[in-house]
């Protein structure tokens, strides 16, 4: 079909319809089909009739074909029975020996007899007999020359036969079928011996007319036809029902409109920077891209069932509730992905699932250090704000004329320091590395923002700096963040998270502690399992939950090393009311060992070596290859790294927080145990 040409141009003004004809012309069109009424369904339908009638239809020319066979067979054997019964007769045999012995002298035999001698013979009528009875064509008797001696024919008395003896009168039965002066016939020849003897002196010829054979064959025929057509039938309704099955199967598209999915399809699956799998309503892959392997770390062969994909409980739950249509967190390996899926629908039939997979992990990392980032700025901004009041301070003293005030007030500050009430052992000495220092600072102000005191363990000895400052914020952010909301929450006071850092070469060993409640035991099992989150529902981190912890454990593992919970920690035991005034049941009087000494000014001191945080959830990671290999190693010659009060323990490592010393498994010396208890 050619498309029409366009119109003439005119000097009209052009109508709306004419402005938008550029825009429709533009749009590629598909080729018509030559013919558009014969779609697939009617195509496959007719296709599969004539294979169906075909078929039959070979089937039924072969049945008539070995039919006829079948019969012409069935009636040369009859003939050859009616023939062998003739040839042994013994007045046949007399009969044929005496005219054969009469043609052998000069001017006798069956030859130059009349045909009335013949006619009126027994042989004749004996032969007339039998072919009346058999319902034969003809029953023939000759002589050992081949002249007839009977013959249903008078006039073919005393002439030869028609067809050729030799075969019969050289003592051997022959079955042909051949057409003579009787017409098409069926017949059977059969050699007449002499009485008592071996010697051929004639034969016997028994024919049944074809046309016995072929309305045989008819009535043979007509019976089958009725199965034949049944046959066509049923092959014709089976023809229909594939039909329907076809078009249910292909959703009733083209095989134009299914060659453009598959090009579509496999453009769109291997061109966007998304992870696609597809199941069908049996959960069973039928399409999956390369992004998705990848991402997913499967093969995801098609046919696959997604039992057997080896998927993380994560992303398994969300293929098993996937109407929900909600983006969620996931980390599977080392990468954190973002996963949803969505039933797929046509015409009210569930044809399977999808499953969007992104990768996040770059901007996961990148979250991460923006958060790092966002946090050493507010502490920053804190501690402006604190100077400015100090200088404050220090200017009414100054300018109401009391200089001694003012000297006093400046040696307290410069004796604590703006960062020494939280983290009074933190330096060069204890962690070299500066971005550490700054990170633990601004987590130690976030912390006391929220009214937690963030305190260093007496272990804490980093003398190397950190090589991968990405993977080690990211794990000790996530565990100060928590144990941070686990102390605030908790009904311990005071309010205190222990961190304790030690470096063994290049290897970062992590302990945190916090006073808070612990860890329920409902959430001991599963707490490192994605989506498990301690915390309260919030609407705003909806499908964000439960990815802390998991990340922080898949990054220590990545490097060979691990996260574990070394001590769940458990609610503090409920006591009786104090005194009016006093503090209230479930909270522990403050002290000096639980506060620290407070300075001159006002201000929180250092906390006490002994003054460990005890009673809430314990957290130990190992990080290998996060320190760098610096040569600026050595340990000093006072014995060994320490906070200067010498209360460290050999090879200056000090007690995991909240652990009991005598515990070898939950010294910081020894690696994170295998397996939580």
């Amino acid at each position: 079909m050619k498309p029409a040409p366009p119109p003439p141009a005119t000097t009209a003004s052009p109508t709306p319809a004419a402005s938008a004809a550029p825009s429709a012309a533009a749009t590629p069109t598909r080729r018509p089909r030559a013919w558009p009424w014969l779609r697939l369904r009617t195509r496959t339908l007719l296709l599969q009739c004539a294979v169906v009638t075909l078929v039959v239809g070979t089937a039924f020319g072969a049945f008539a074909w070995d039919s006829e066979r079948r019969l012409t067979r069935e009636y040369q054997q009859r003939a050859l029975a009616v023939a062998r019964t003739v040839a042994g007769e013994a007045g046949v045999r007399a009969a044929a020996a005496r005219w054969s012995k009469a043609a052998d002298r000069p001017g006798g035999g069956a030859a130059h007899a009349s045909r009335a001698t013949l006619a009126d013979s027994w042989l004749n009528a004996r032969a007339e007999t039998v072919r009346r009875r058999t319902d034969a064509l003809f029953v023939v008797v000759t002589d050992d020359h081949g002249t007839r001696l009977a013959h249903p024919d008078p006039a073919e008395l005393g002439h030869r036969v028609s067809t050729d003896p030799s075969t019969a009168l050289s003592g051997h039965e022959e079955l042909a079928r051949h057409r003579a002066h009787l017409g098409e016939e069926v017949v059977a020849k059969v050699p007449v011996r002499a009485p008592g003897s071996r010697t051929v002196v004639g034969e016997a010829n028994v024919g049944v007319s074809a046309q016995a054979v072929r309305a045989e064959q008819a009535r043979v025929l007509l019976s089958g036809l009725g199965w034949l057509v049944a046959a066509l039938l049923v092959g014709l309704a089976a023809s229909m029902l594939l039909a329907r099955r076809w078009k249910r199967l292909t959703l009733g598209l083209e095989p134009e409109e299914l060659a453009t999915l598959v090009q579509e399809q496999e453009a769109v699956l291997h061109g966007i920077g998304e992870g696609v799998l597809a199941l069908d309503a049996e959960d069973r892959v039928t399409v999956a891209n390369d992004e998705v392997r990848t991402l997913l770390g499967v093969e995801a062969a098609p046919g696959t069932p997604v039992a057997a994909l080896g998927l993380t409980p994560r992303v398994r739950a969300v293929l098993r509730e996937p109407d929900a249509g909600r983006a969620v967190m996931a980390v599977v390996r080392e990468r954190v992905l973002v996963v949803s899926a969505r039933t797929v629908r046509r015409e009210g039939r569930r044809l399977g699932t999808l499953l969007t997979v992104q990768d996040r992990t770059a901007v996961e990392s990148l979250t991460r250090q923006l958060d790092a980032v966002r946090t050493m700025s507010a502490a920053l901004r804190a501690q402006r704000h604190e100077f400015a009041n100090r200088l404050h301070v220090l200017s009414g003293l100054v300018h109401s004329g009391q200089p001694t005030e003012a000297a006093g007030y400046l040696d307290g500050l410069l004796g604590s320091g703006p960062l020494g009430e939280t983290l009074p052992d933190l330096g060069p000495e204890s962690v070299r590395d500066s971005s550490l220092r700054a990170f633990l600072s601004a987590k130690a102000a976030a912390a006391r923002e929220r009214g937690v005191t963030l305190v260093l363990g007496g272990g804490t000895w980093v003398r190397r700096t950190v090589s991968a400052p990405v993977d080690v914020t990211t794990v000790l952010g996530n565990l100060v963040d928590n144990a941070v909301d686990a102390a605030h929450g908790g009904r311990r006071t005071p309010r205190r998270v222990e961190v304790e850092l030690i470096g063994l070469d290049d290897t970062l060993l992590v302990t945190v502690a916090d006073s808070g409640d612990g860890v329920a035991a409902a959430r001991r099992q599963d707490l490192f399992d994605e989506g498990v989150s301690t915390k309260e529902p919030d609407a705003e981190a909806l499908g964000e939950r439960g990815v802390g912890l998991p990340l922080a454990r898949q990054i220590a593992r990545a490097r060979g090393g691990d996260l574990r919970l070394t001590e769940p920690g458990a609610p503090p035991e409920p006591t009786a009311p104090g005194p009016a005034g006093g503090p209230g049941a479930g909270e522990a009087p403050p002290s000096a060992d639980a506060a620290g000494s407070e300075t001159e000014s006002g201000t929180p001191g250092p906390p006490c070596p002994d003054d460990r945080v005890t009673g809430g959830a314990v957290f130990v990671a190992r990080l290998p290859g996060v320190l760098a290999a610096d040569d600026d190693t050595a340990v000093e010659d006072d014995g060994g790294p320490g906070t200067g009060d010498g209360s460290r323990t050999d090879a200056g490592l000090g007690t995991a927080p909240g652990a009991d010393p005598n515990n070898p498994a939950a010294h910081p010396d020894d690696a994170p145990p295998e397996h939580p208890a």
